[in-house]
């Protein structure tokens, strides 16, 4: 389970990943990535999350972290 976007940004690449983990115990993480180089992790426990909901919620994680990235772009560059 995951989700994974590029965007190019100037003549770089910008990869924001995220990833269901199971161990130790269950979480998402957001990977973000410039240029191939790791950037920042963001992790989320979704040990109380029902097995039903864990695609919604990586998929709501990946893109509020996606928007947030991106909002963050266009304060840079106007």
């Amino acid at each position: 389970m995951g989700r994974l976007d590029a965007i190019d940004v100037g003549a770089k690449k910008l990869t924001v990943q995220t990833e269901f983990f199971t161990r130790p115990a269950w979480r998402v993480e957001t990977k973000v990535y410039l240029a191939g180089a790791l950037k920042k992790v963001y992790t989320a426990d979704v040990a109380a999350t029902p097995e039903g909901e864990l695609q919604r919620f990586i998929d709501e994680f990946h893109r509020t972290k996606l928007d947030e990235i991106v909002a963050g772009l266009r304060k840079l560059n106007p």
